[in-house]
């Protein structure tokens, strides 16, 4: 190992300890009960709220999949994208979190499973068990995207084993969330919001200088063809380094698809429980504007580092794959050892951030929904939070295994993820919310039939052409609400505890 591999090594070191540390501080905080363990009391103020947040839900693809993407095949898919991102983030805050966070208080639920079925009241739990697989399935392949980000930054890095490196990260990720739980895990968050925008900021602006100027930036891109396009996308030779064929248009349906990736906001669960965790409703305005001028600035930069990227000499890529090594690579030549360490401990910080949230979540839908609420529905704090860590070890093995390809693309992999999140539980969030006449029978199909679409389109109809290579989440949703308004009105209308809830908190009372 060389020198500046060591200060690599160091700075990364110091930031992991910063992290459990933040873990450990926690720990008898969020080992109190279960609520504390999974939704941290309520606790939240707006600002850890926020950031913790887009933190989660970024992960690396923020600074490896999304730079990388750009990288590979210009503004146009990455570009819509992000802007699909960011409006749905917007609309997530401005038009879920108040309502959801008065809801859950008011029903006493603590995780999105339980707040599903706590909403339509069922005593069959079928609802809390198929959103809680949903979540396992769904998280579990988020969680193997991060773990995946840990092995490409620290072969790339260090030089070594990707494999090795993942199970290293796995290990340290499981050793974290074991100890503080949600609190620990949106304060850790906090700070590495803070460190993945820094990074990436410094990063771009390095990069525009290196590469002599935005200018010149600009004209190297316009003389790819479709690169510097919105409406067009370039096509990039796999033999010959910057070498590109002639662009192809990017329809209506590609924008669309693109787009489309904002609806995944409304299912996902690791950003609605910051809206059930904040401590009051009168700051998630706050938040709001917080969150979406981090995730303006985080997005932006991530998407021209992949852009200037074509520009930085001796910094070239033969597939999207090794593309998402533009941001590590970057940081690495411009900056000194120790600094691209802790640039580089942005990746490990996108990762922690999520992977820990996605453990947490998945854990607590097996734990508190499935054992303690069908299994053993009189288990003890102590047993769920018990079950909960031996459930995340499990999890954590299958997660390193979905992330055993070195070759796969971490924006391949997020994207299948969340086009489950996003039409399994999105629409169903949303008539949950707004329809008082969404009916048990509604949301239990409209749920199967958004999750189940997802893989029907991707696995069956994805790749066939035309209309059926728009991304899998757009026509999920679409069939899941449809099928949520058919089945409630073939039924009979919410009437009782149900109503009387939805009223109540359409009235502004928890």
């Amino acid at each position: 190992m060389t020198s500046e591999n060591i200060q690599h090594l160091a700075a990364m070191i110091i930031y992991m300890l910063a992290v459990v540390c933040i873990g450990i501080y926690f720990a008898k905080r969020a080992n109190k009960n279960a609520e504390s363990y999974f939704l941290g009391g309520r606790s939240l103020g707006p600002w850890v709220a926020a950031f913790s947040a887009e933190a989660s839900d970024m992960s690396g693809w923020l600074l490896m999949g999304l730079p990388g993407l750009a990288y590979w095949t210009g503004l146009a898919d990455a570009g819509w994208t992000a802007i699909g991102l960011f409006v749905g983030t917007y609309l997530n805050w401005l038009i879920v979190s108040k309502r959801l966070r008065r809801y859950s208080t008011r029903l006493d639920a603590i995780t999105i499973p339980g707040f599903f079925s706590k909403r339509f009241h069922e005593k069959k739990k079928l609802i809390l068990t198929v959103s809680s697989l949903f979540i396992i399935i769904f998280f579990t392949v988020y969680a193997g995207q991060c773990l995946a980000s840990c092995g490409k930054l620290f072969m790339n890095l260090f030089g070594l084993g990707y494999h090795q490196m993942m199970i290293i990260a796995a290990v340290f990720v499981l050793f974290y969330t074991f100890l503080g739980g949600f609190l620990a895990e949106s304060a850790s968050d906090f700070m590495q919001a803070v460190v993945m925008i820094i990074a990436l900021v410094v990063i771009f602006l390095l990069a525009i200088l290196n590469a002599g100027g935005l200018g010149a930036v600009i004209d190297n891109a316009k003389s790819y063809d479709g690169f510097f396009s919105l409406l067009k996308t370039a096509t990039p030779s796999t033999e010959t380094v910057n070498t590109f064929g002639a662009g192809k248009s990017f329809s209506i349906l590609s924008i669309a698809s693109a787009f489309a990736w904002g609806l995944g906001y409304f299912g996902m669960p690791q950003v609605l429980l910051r809206f059930m965790g904040i401590r009051s409703e009168k700051e998630l305005t706050r938040s709001r504007r917080v969150a979406c001028i981090w995730l303006f600035i985080a997005m932006g930069a991530a998407l021209m580092i992949g852009v200037v990227g074509r520009s930085v000499p001796d910094i070239n890529y033969l597939s999207n794959a090794e593309a998402e090594n533009i941001f590590i690579d970057t940081a690495t030549r411009f900056l000194p050892p120790i600094l691209a360490g802790f640039a580089c401990a942005g990746i490990l910080a996108a990762s922690i951030s999520s992977s820990d949230s996605y453990l947490l979540i998945s854990t607590s839908a097996l734990a508190e929904n499935v054992y303690h609420g069908i299994v053993k529905k009189n288990a003890t704090d102590k047993e769920v939070m018990w079950v909960s860590r031996i459930s995340m070890a499990l999890i954590t093995v299958i997660a390193m295994i979905i992330a055993w390809d070195s070759n796969s693309t971490i924006f391949g992999i997020t994207s299948f993820a969340w086009a489950g999140f996003g039409a399994t539980f999105g629409p169903l969030m949303l008539f949950s919310l707004f329809w008082k006449r969404t009916t048990y029978a509604g949301a239990l199909a409209g749920m199967i039939s958004g999750g189940a679409m997802v893989f029907f389109w991707k696995l069956v109809l994805n790749g066939r052409g035309g209309i059926f290579d728009i991304y899998c989440l757009l026509p999920a949703f679409i069939v899941s609400a449809i099928v949520i308004v058919v089945v409630s009105l073939c039924g009979k209308k919410p009437a009782g505890e149900i109503a009387a809830d939805y009223d109540a908190v359409a009235a502004n009372k928890q």
